[in-house]
């Protein structure tokens, strides 16, 4: 289900009687979307001195408060984009996104001034296939990484999963797939190379179940004829629930992959920042 930009939305806005604190960015919505009644997606200006890396996240909050919540968002554009988009879902009585969901063309959106995390390509060492396992709004960071230039340059090829419950929360991730392809930047790269691989857990779908059981049985590797996972020549980028996290870690343990960091790049990455955050990418 695709909600138009002001769907299901009350009348007003964001309130925003309250001053901006110092140090923070105070940009602009530019467009919303919403997806299902619990995904959102919107842009926002980008402040001209602001640069980040592919992949990374920052702090989002809203001038509705004198202490104003801010949550960890991962910037779902690549770092060329003249506007940043970010990628939400709603929490009825989440202390930001009760607010966030409310979001109009117009009104203010704090961001902190400093970027950050591991789902980076500098994290990773060469290889010829990287995998993006992700689960709901875990998908953000790689919806970055598929539009960047040097994700091409350093694998061969990229399969990214996105698995959730229900098939209508697949919508951003099929959006994605078919701009990246349309892509002037990169699309021909992306057509060559990039292979969404959508699961659902909940519903009828093409393909069901958990990526984790999916690795497991080894129906991921046969469905897209392809080799199973090998840390010789393969990197993986994990984003989504903790339970997703912990098990697809523990399965690249098990087939003899380590984990990288920013100091020490190497086979697969981790986002945590999420870990305990009720909103945001969750």
């Amino acid at each position: 289900m695709n909600l138009e930009t002001n769907a299901n939305l009350p009348p007003a806005g964001v309130q925003t009687d309250f001053p901006v604190p110092p140090g923070v960015y105070a940009e602009t919505a530019v467009s919303v979307r919403h997806y299902t009644e619990k995904l959102f997606m919107f842009r926002m200006t980008r402040p001209p001195a602001f640069r980040f890396r592919s992949g990374e996240f920052v702090m989002i909050g809203l001038p509705n408060a004198e202490k104003p919540v801010f949550r960890a968002y991962s910037i779902a554009c690549p770092n060329w984009d003249e506007e940043l988009e970010f990628y939400s879902i709603k929490v009825p009585d989440g202390p930001l996104t009760q607010h966030l969901q409310n979001l109009q063309p117009g009104d203010t959106v704090l961001m902190r001034r400093k970027s950050t995390g591991t789902l980076v390509n500098d994290a990773l060492l060469s290889g010829r296939r990287l995998f993006l396992f992700s689960t709901g709004t875990g998908i953000a960071p790689f919806a970055s990484l598929v539009r960047d230039p040097e994700t091409y340059e350093k694998f061969e090829s990229v399969i990214m999963t996105h698995t959730c419950r229900e098939v209508a929360e697949l919508g951003y991730g099929i959006d994605l797939t078919r701009q990246t392809y349309d892509d002037p930047l990169v699309g021909e790269e992306a057509r060559e190379c990039l292979t969404h691989y959508p699961t659902v857990t909940r519903e009828p779908f093409r393909v069901t179940g958990r990526i984790t059981h999916l690795l497991e049985s080894g129906k991921i590797f046969r469905d897209l004829g392809i080799e199973t996972l090998d840390p010789e020549k393969d990197r993986c980028m994990i984003c989504g629930s903790m339970d997703m996290l912990h098990d697809t870690k523990d399965i690249l343990l098990q087939r003899g992959f380590k984990e990288g960091s920013n100091r020490e790049p190497a086979d697969f990455v981790i986002e945590r920042a999420f870990a305990d955050n009720d909103e945001g990418n969750t």
